[in-house]
């Protein structure tokens, strides 16, 4: 049977917490087809207020879904694929684990 690694799955449930927000994935979403993109550019291309931009934004930058680099006075962000990468692989061994264990019964 696959062995689990917790961290990886604690990492993966914070995650999943963090995205589980119908904003907060059309925010990954504009910054996925984008790349890179300025925080300016997020909430005036999605219509969105600046305040609440940033608060969206802060809760994917503690989950390290997003990186920002900051260029003058212009923030941009791009996400974290490694990040995100990583909680695939625990998605993934965590579900094979459960299939397997169903498997056994």
């Amino acid at each position: 049977m696959a062995t689990l690694d917790q961290h990886n799955l604690d990492s993966a449930t914070e995650l999943l917490r963090a995205i589980a927000h119908p904003l907060r994935l059309s925010i990954i979403e504009f910054i996925d087809n984008n790349g890179i993109i300025n925080v300016n550019k997020i909430y005036n291309t999605l219509k969105l207020e600046q305040s609440i931009t940033s608060q969206h934004l802060r809760i994917l930058r503690n989950a390290e879904v997003v990186e920002t680099r900051r260029e003058g006075k212009y923030i941009y962000y791009t996400l974290n694929y490694e990040k995100i990468e990583q909680v695939d692989e625990a998605l993934v061994g965590y579900l094979s684990s459960v299939k397997e264990r169903e498997l056994k019964v």
